[in-house]
């Protein structure tokens, strides 16, 4: 994707239950992705825990467990009373990496879809019309 679109795109948590993966993980890899494609930058602030625990309808302390391992790590920062914001820390993921990740998301969407009866290529076309 062109990095002029990447930076348009805005960064929505998407929790999957049936993944495996913790929630708090999911956060920070998400986090952490964003940050490696240029969604977020440093300075630029996260929501606040409460409103995201709300947006993704889990535990506020999943949300504050996440936040906390991203600022051990020195992704973020914390400013009592002000918020979370991305730190000035560079984030890269290789290409291997960002496959893998891809790799893991489709994996069950392309399974289910072919189990309704729905080809790559019916799927291909409607993500195509989506992104439009």
């Amino acid at each position: 994707m062109a990095a002029s679109r990447k930076n348009t795109r805005l960064l929505q948590f998407s929790l999957d239950p049936k993944s495996g993966v913790p929630y708090y993980k999911q956060i920070i890899l998400q986090i952490e992705m964003a940050i490696a494609d240029g969604r977020l930058s440093t300075g630029e602030q996260l929501p606040t825990v409460r409103s995201l625990a709300v947006e993704l309808q889990i535990n506020p302390n999943t949300v504050a467990r996440a936040y906390n391992e991203l600022e051990i790590r020195g992704i973020v920062t914390t400013q009592q009373g002000t918020g979370t914001f991305i730190a000035d820390k560079d984030i890269q993921l290789d290409d291997i990496e960002r496959e893998r990740i891809l790799a893991e998301i489709t994996r069950g969407f392309i399974t289910k879809a072919n189990s309704y009866g729905f080809s790559l290529d019916d799927v291909i076309i409607y993500l195509q019309e989506l992104n439009r």
